[in-house]
């Protein structure tokens, strides 16, 4: 079988070790979205997984999608994601307990509209390497923020209080995986990685992770997850293909996954 990797990054730890467990028995192809886009691409492999993010790998991995061949996540599941408004929309429309999001044109429109009614997290509305991500707290603040990166697009969400650690929540085909890390909204910056048993996790919590696969059409992606109190989940970003960093199984489950997708695929059971 012939695993296509859409990434100009074959030696990510993950890409890396799911490559060394699939080619003793198969081929792995790596298309950098960057120079594979100067042509018209035809498929050459069984199944694609896009890693890359950027407006040239979303155009690659659609233009093999027209040509029948199977990505992913797909090219719409994971440019639905890069916009964090219709994220926010989409996901509370589908009933998932996701931070209420505002939309503002500017940074700049943002600090010269009323004043702030408490903690705020601003962030680029476009997600993508290097966004912005902060905590706001007044309006002094915001006004020094926007000063940075005044024609910025947006979105705002209401600070909850909260331990300060963020759920990191991964699906990787039928597997779940979890880590909490220190937030970079905390005072003292984004931290370490900790490991989490799945079973540590509040009631109901990797239910609410298929559901937002199911919701947004994805096999591989992360959900970032707070506890607002008592439990109470609250889902604040999702990522289409993410690290998943030092999980022990995601090597494997990513493998299994594109080889029952290629499996698929060549029976007819999934479109090409």
């Amino acid at each position: 079988m012939r695993i296509g990797l859409i990434t100009r990054d074959p030696a990510h730890p993950l890409l890396a070790a799911t490559t060394a467990l699939l080619t003793p028995e198969h081929d792995v192809l790596t298309l950098d979205p960057e120079t594979a886009g100067d042509h018209e691409p035809e498929p050459h492999a069984d199944v694609y997984l896009l890693k890359a993010r950027t407006p040239q790998a979303l155009a690659l991995a659609r233009a093999l999608e027209e040509r029948g061949a199977p990505v992913v996540n797909s090219a719409a599941a994971t440019a639905l994601l890069q916009d964090r408004t219709a994220m926010a929309e989409y996901a509370r429309r589908a009933g998932l307990p996701f931070a209420d999001t505002r939309t503002f044109a500017t940074l700049a429109e943002l600090a010269d509209g009323p004043r702030l009614p408490g903690p705020v997290v601003v962030k680029s509305r476009r997600s993508r390497k290097h966004d912005l991500v902060a905590r706001v707290d007044d309006d002094g603040q915001l006004r020094a923020l926007a000063a940075t990166r005044p024609r910025e697009p947006v979105v705002v969400q209401d600070f909850v209080p909260n331990s300060g650690w963020d759920h990191k929540l991964w699906a990787v085909g039928d597997r779940l995986f979890a880590a909490l890390r220190r937030s970079e909204l905390s005072p003292e910056g984004r931290g370490p990685t900790l490991p989490l048993a799945l079973a540590d996790l509040p009631p109901g919590w990797p239910d609410i992770v298929r559901r937002a696969g199911d919701v947004f059409a994805l096999d591989v992606y992360g959900v970032d997850v707070i506890d607002a109190g008592d439990g109470s989940p609250l889902i604040v970003d999702i990522n289409a293909f993410p690290g998943v960093r030092g999980q022990d199984g995601a090597p494997e489950a990513l493998a299994a996954l594109a080889l029952r997708r290629t499996v698929l695929a060549n029976n007819g059971l999934i479109p090409r």
